[in-house]
């Protein structure tokens, strides 16, 4: 079964604006970003124990003139909040894509917490979020969001939803 057309997009357009670091934690919904990463010797895959440090591998990926994407989970996006106070106050330019649970179609009750207060959690640090909810919403939001953080050194979140990614089968 081949990937979904706007994952491959999605890869090809991280590349072409030159980000070669990819920090991540193992989640399904970042499998084709994770596996091209992995493959691609042109850049660096870098697993993380917990996603607060893929907020400092960001920052560092900019002090060394470098560009890296933080690919996580929503369930992930409370274990960062503390540590966004350093790429605000740094004025570190933060891309952060996250592969959203806890709403369309969710079926573990326990995603639900954490999914639906993601958005208002990340604005409330700072943070601008944007929404990709249709597969021709990726490449035009992520292009944005490539925008934002490496040209103003905003940190910058693309929820990619449930209802784009699809929910998963318990």
């Amino acid at each position: 079964m081949s990937s979904p057309p706007w994952q491959e997009a999605l890869y090809d357009l991280l590349r072409a604006n030159n980000v070669t670091q990819f920090a991540y934690v193992p989640d399904a919904g970042h499998k084709v970003l994770i596996d091209r990463s992995l493959a691609d010797t042109d850049v660096h895959s870098i697993p993380l124990t917990t996603e607060e440090e893929g907020v400092a591998m960001c920052a560092g990926a900019d002090l060394g003139g470098g560009r890296a994407v933080l690919l996580m989970q929503s369930s992930g996006v409370g274990n960062v909040i503390n540590m966004l106070s350093l790429t605000k106050g740094g004025k570190f330019p933060l891309l952060t894509l996250v592969s959203m649970r806890g709403e369309f179609g969710e079926g573990n009750p326990w995603q639900f917490p954490m999914g639906q207060a993601v958005e208002p959690v990340l604005k409330a640090m700072g943070v601008i979020v944007l929404r990709a909810e249709r597969p021709e919403d990726v490449v035009p939001m992520v292009t944005a969001a490539i925008t934002m953080a490496y040209q103003c050194a905003e940190q910058v979140a693309v929820l990619l939803t449930q209802r784009l990614i699809g929910a998963k089968k318990f």
